[in-house]
C-alpha cells in the first residue's frame, strides 16, 4: 500500500491571504497548507480528496503565493499552467479564481484557453501570456505544435491537472503526457500538481505526474479523509415499472416535484438524445414556469454559456445536463442531483452525487431514477457500491501508437527534433514508458512515409531528415493540415443548425441564429419537412446547405424523428457483480420495489435464478422461432462480443441463427433450429459453445471480416494523421473519410498486415468496442458453471431483452405506448394474465397504465427559449 510522504515543514500563509481566509469565515485546511509545503520543496504531488475538500484552492495556492510575494508584469509569460478534461470546468475555475484574486488585491492575470476561445484571443495570448491560462489536452498539442512553444513554455513553474482519474487512462491522457513531457524540456524547473476524487489505484496517478529522470519517481501523496456520506435514494413508483427502455421519462412527473422542493437541481442524462427527452418531458409539466434549462455538448456554445452563467447567478431552479457538467463544476446552490437512468458505475455516481452540496461537512444529496426493472437493480447495486465508497478502476495501458504520432508530427511542426531526444521525451511519459526503440523509430517512419506499402506516395511523406540528422515538417501545408486536425476525440462529422427566415431563399446570409450542432449522419437520412427534438424545441428540417441545417420551428409537439447523440455508457465489472449478487440472493430482494420483487418470484418459479458463479441458459420456441437466452450480466459490450462469436458458431452446428441482441445484462440469439432440442440430444453442447477457445481463430476471423475493425482504424488513421478529415478551406465528409480510410485499411491488410495502424486498431477494438478482457474472464468463470433451462414459453427474465428485439426507435410517447403494448403481450405470454401472483409472493401484480400529459394544455416555448436566449435577429424566426 502506498504512504504519503509529509512535508517537513508547513509554509505560513502570507498575511494577505490569513485575511482573506478569515474574512470568509475559513481557515486553511491541512491538506492545501500540505500541498503547498510540497510545491516549496519543489516536488511533484498528487491531491486525493472527496467532492467540496476545496481541492481547487488547494491546487492553485502554490501559485498565487509565489505570484503574490513576486509579482510579474505583463511580459513575464505563463506561471502555471491548468488542464482540464472540460472545457466548462476551465471556465468555471476562471469564474471562481477570479474572487480570490481580485479580493486580495492580487496582480496576477488568468485567462481560459479552450476551442471556445476566440482565434483572435489565442493569438494575443501567445504574444502577452496570462500568468495562469486554464486549457485543455487539446490546446496543449496545439501549443506544442506552435514555433513559440519554447518562448511561451520556458517561464512555466508549475502544471495543474484537474480531474486526473478521468484524464489518466484515455487517448487524451496519453496526449496530455506527452505534451507535458515535451514541456518539461522546455522549463526544467517546472513540478505538477494533480488533483483527483478518491481513486482505488493511486500509485498510477503519482507515477503519471512523474518525470523519473528528475529522481522522483511517484509524485507525493496528500490524501484527505472523512466528509459526510452522501444521501442517495432510489425513486419508487406505485405505478408500473417499464420492462425496456433507457430515457426514465415516464418518472417525469416526480423529477418534478423532486425540483420543485429544492433549490437548484441538476438532473443528469447518459446521452444527448436523452437530455432532450428529459428536459421536452419536464417542461411540458412545468405548470408552475420553473425556469429549467438545457446544456449539452451539440448546443451552441453562446448557449452553454448562458446557462452556465444563468446557474452560477442562481437564476435556474434546475438544469438537464449531460457528462458535460460531470467534473468539478462547483455551484454551491446546486441542493439536488438527479441520476435518469442507471449512473452505470459507482464512480460516475459519487462524481455526479458530489456536484450537490459541494461542501466537504455537508451530505451530497442524489436520486436514482431507474428507467427499467434491470436497472432497479442496477441502481440499488450502485448506491450501495458508491456508500461503500468503491470505486470503478480503469486499470492503466500502454500509451496509443496513433497518439504518439501524432505527437511526434507536432513536435516537428514547432521545430526540427532530435530522433534520440524525443524518445528520452517520450519514455519520460508514463503512458510510454515500456516504449522500445524500435517502436518509436518504427512511429518515426510511420510519419515520414506512411510506412513500407504506402512510402511510394508523397502525401504520406510529413516529414523529413535533412543533413543535420534532425526531422522537420516537409512543407509548412503540412503544419496548417496538422493545426487542424490535431485531437483524439474522433466525432461524427457536425453541421451547425441555424434557423431559416420565413420568406425568401435559403442560405447563408437569409439564416438567423446558430442553435447547436448535429451529425452529418443524421441529418442525411431526413428529408424537407421531417421534425426533430434539439434544444428543447420541436424543429423542421428545411435543407442543407453546404455545413449549415436551414430549420424552423415546428407547431407540433411530436418530433417524426429525434437527434441521437453519444453512445451508452458500460456497465462496469463491480457494478455488474453486484447485480449478479442482489439477483441469486432472494435474501436482498426486500430492498427491491415489490414489482422487482415479483417479476424475480416468477423467474425463480417458471424457471432459474442463477448463482453468482453461472450461466443461465434458457431455450424456447416463439413466433415460429426458436430463442437461446443467455445472461451473463458483463454489459453490452461484452455481450455484442459474445452475439458475434455464438451466431459463428452457431452457424457451424447448424442451427441456422438469424440474429441477437445484446443488452448489459442478456444476451439472445434466435434461428430456425430448435437449439434446446439439439442441446438435449447431444448435437449442441453449452460448454463447447461457451469455450474459451472462441477468443482465438473464431474471434480473428469475425474481427477480419467485421466492419468493426474498418471503423476503429479509421478512427487511428484520423488521430495519427493519415488521413485528414480538415484542409484549409475545406472539409471531408465522413463519406469521403471512410471511403479514403478503408481504401488504405485494404491495402495494409493485404501488403502490410503488421502495420503499426493496425497494431493499433486491433489493441482499441481489443480493450473497448469488444471488451475483450471481460470476455475472457466471463469464459473462464462461466466454464462448467453453465444451466440450461429448456422452456416451453418465454420465461420472466426475458421479457426486456426481447423487447429490444427488431424494435424501431421512435422516442418520446410513442415509444412508452409501443412498449407498453409489447410489454404486455410478453408478460402475459412469460407469468400468465397481468395481475396473477407467484406463490412466493402474497401481493397483487398493480396493474394501472403509466399516466401521460394532456396534450391540450401544452405550452409552445420553455424558459430556456423564453429567459436565456437573445433576441431574434433581424427578419425574425418562426
Amino acid at each position: 500500500m502506498s504512504t504519503a510522504r509529509r512535508a517537513e515543514a508547513v509554509p505560513v500563509l502570507p498575511d494577505r491571504f490569513t485575511r482573506w481566509f478569515a474574512s470568509r469565515g475559513w481557515s486553511p485546511r491541512t491538506h492545501q497548507l500540505e500541498l503547498l509545503a510540497h510545491a516549496s520543496a519543489g516536488r511533484d504531488a498528487l491531491l486525493i480528496a472527496p467532492t467540496g475538500a476545496g481541492k481547487t484552492l488547494a491546487g492553485f495556492l502554490p501559485t498565487l503565493v509565489e505570484l503574490a510575494e513576486a509579482p510579474r508584469g505583463e511580459s513575464a509569460g505563463i506561471h502555471t499552467l491548468y488542464v482540464s478534461p472540460l472545457k466548462a470546468l476551465a471556465v468555471d475555475i476562471a469564474r471562481n479564481l477570479e474572487r480570490p484574486v481580485s479580493e486580495m488585491g492580487l496582480d496576477v492575470r488568468v485567462e481560459g484557453r479552450t476551442g471556445d476561445t476566440p482565434a483572435s484571443r489565442r493569438q494575443r495570448q501567445k504574444r502577452q501570456p496570462p500568468d495562469i491560462l486554464l486549457t485543455t489536452p487539446e490546446q496543449m498539442a496545439l501549443l506544442i505544435g506552435d514555433p513559440g512553444a519554447g518562448r511561451l513554455f520556458e517561464t512555466v513553474k508549475r502544471v495543474v491537472v484537474d480531474e486526473l482519474h478521468a484524464l489518466s487512462p484515455t487517448k487524451r491522457g496519453d496526449q496530455l503526457a506527452l505534451a507535458l513531457a515535451r514541456v518539461r524540456a522546455m522549463a526544467p524547473s517546472l513540478t505538477t500538481v494533480g488533483l483527483s476524487a478518491t481513486v482505488k489505484t493511486p500509485d498510477e496517478l503519482r507515477r503519471w505526474l512523474v518525470d523519473p529522470r528528475r529522481g522522483q519517481d511517484l509524485a507525493d501523496l496528500v490524501e484527505v479523509h472523512g466528509g459526510a456520506a452522501p444521501d442517495i435514494a432510489i425513486h419508487e413508483t406505485d405505478e408500473r415499472l417499464p420492462w425496456a427502455g433507457h430515457s426514465a421519462a415516464h418518472a417525469a412527473p416526480a423529477v418534478y416535484e423532486a425540483i420543485k422542493r429544492h433549490r437548484t437541481t441538476l438532473v443528469f442524462c447518459n446521452t444527448r438524445a436523452f437530455a432532450e427527452i428529459a428536459f421536452q418531458e419536464l417542461w411540458r409539466i412545468n405548470e408552475d414556469n420553473l425556469p429549467i434549462a438545457l446544456h449539452h455538448g451539440s448546443l451552441d456554445v453562446n448557449q452553454r454559456r448562458k446557462v452556465e452563467a444563468a446557474m452560477g447567478e442562481g437564476r435556474l431552479r434546475a438544469v438537464v445536463c449531460t457528462s458535460t457538467l460531470d467534473l468539478g463544476i462547483d455551484w454551491g446552490d446546486v441542493d439536488l442531483v438527479v441520476q435518469m437512468g442507471s449512473p452505470k458505475g459507482s464512480s460516475r455516481l459519487l462524481q455526479r452525487t458530489g456536484r450537490a452540496n459541494h461542501r466537504l461537512d455537508e451530505p451530497s444529496k442524489a436520486l436514482l431514477v431507474p428507467a427499467n426493472r434491470f436497472e432497479v437493480i442496477e441502481c440499488e447495486a450502485a448506491r450501495e457500491a458508491a456508500l461503500a465508497g468503491e470505486q470503478d478502476a480503469e486499470a492503466a495501458k500502454p500509451g496509443s501508437l496513433d497518439v504518439l504520432a501524432q505527437h511526434v508530427l507536432g513536435v516537428a511542426c514547432g521545430a526540427p527534433f532530435d530522433e534520440d531526444a524525443l524518445y528520452g521525451e517520450v519514455v519520460s511519459a508514463a503512458p510510454y514508458a515500456e516504449l522500445d526503440r524500435k517502436t518509436f523509430a518504427e512511429v518515426v517512419r510511420f510519419v515520414a512515409t506512411g510506412g513500407y506499402a504506402l512510402r511510394g506516395y508523397e502525401r504520406f511523406a510529413k516529414i523529413r531528415q535533412t543533413k543535420d540528422g534532425l526531422w522537420r515538417v516537409s512543407n509548412p501545408m503540412i503544419a496548417q493540415s496538422w493545426r487542424l486536425n490535431v485531437g483524439t476525440i474522433v466525432e461524427a462529422t457536425m453541421l451547425k443548425v441555424r434557423f431559416a427566415r420565413s420568406k425568401g431563399p435559403v442560405g447563408r446570409m437569409a439564416g438567423g441564429r446558430v442553435v447547436g450542432q448535429v451529425e452529418e449522419y443524421f441529418v442525411e437520412t431526413m428529408t424537407p419537412g421531417d421534425t426533430f427534438m434539439f434544444g428543447g424545441e420541436v424543429l423542421r428540417y428545411v435543407a442543407l446547405v453546404e455545413n449549415e441545417v436551414f430549420v424552423t420551428r415546428a407547431a407540433s409537439e411530436t418530433p417524426k424523428v429525434a437527434v441521437y447523440a453519444g453512445g451508452k455508457m458500460p456497465l462496469t465489472t463491480g457494478i455488474a457483480a453486484r447485480v449478479r449478487e442482489a439477483i441469486a440472493d432472494p435474501l436482498r430482494w426486500s430492498a427491491l420495489p415489490r414489482q422487482v420483487r415479483e417479476w424475480l418470484g416468477f423467474q425463480q418459479e417458471r424457471s432459474e435464478i442463477p448463482r453468482p458463479d453461472q450461466l443461465l441458459v434458457e431455450t424456447f420456441p416463439r413466433g415460429g422461432r426458436h430463442f437461446l437466452i443467455a445472461y451473463p450480466f458483463e454489459g453490452r459490450l461484452a455481450h455484442q462480443t459474445l452475439g458475434m462469436l455464438l451466431t459463428r458458431r452457431l452457424e457451424r452446428a447448424r442451427a441456422q441463427p438469424l440474429g441477437f441482441v445484446a443488452t448489459d445484462y442478456a444476451l439472445a440469439v434466435w434461428g430456425l433450429g430448435d437449439m434446446g432440442e439439439m442441446i438435449a440430444d447431444g448435437r449442441l453442447s453449452l460448454d463447447d459453445l461457451f469455450d474459451q477457445d472462441m477468443l482465438g481463430d473464431d474471434l480473428e476471423a469475425w474481427m477480419a471480416e467485421s466492419a468493426l475493425m474498418k471503423r476503429t482504424f479509421r478512427n487511428c488513421a484520423i488521430i495519427a494523421g493519415l488521413i485528414e478529415r480538415r484542409f484549409p478551406g475545406k472539409e471531408k465528409t465522413s463519406r469521403q473519410v471512410t471511403m479514403s480510410t478503408d481504401l488504405v485499411y485494404d491495402v495494409l491488410r493485404r501488403h502490410e498486415p503488421d502495420h503499426l495502424l493496425l497494431r493499433a486498431a486491433r489493441a482499441d477494438a481489443s480493450r473497448g468496442l469488444i471488451d475483450l478482457e471481460r470476455v475472457a474472464e466471463f469464459l473462464a468463470r462461466a466454464k462448467a458453471h453453465i444451466v440450461h433451462r429448456p422452456l416451453e414459453r418465454i420465461s420472466p427474465l426475458a421479457v426486456p431483452i426481447l423487447l429490444d428485439v427488431g424494435r424501431e426507435q421512435v422516442y418520446g410517447e410513442a415509444q412508452d405506448a409501443l412498449l407498453r403494448e409489447a410489454a404486455e403481450t410478453l408478460v402475459e405470454e412469460a407469468m400468465g394474465p397481468i395481475g396473477q401472483t407467484p406463490r412466493t409472493e402474497a401481493a397483487p401484480v398493480p396493474t394501472p397504465l403509466l399516466r401521460t400529459t394532456d396534450r391540450r394544455n401544452l405550452k409552445p416555448k420553455s424558459p430556456l427559449t423564453r429567459s436565456l436566449r437573445s433576441r431574434p435577429s433581424p427578419g425574425g424566426e418562426r
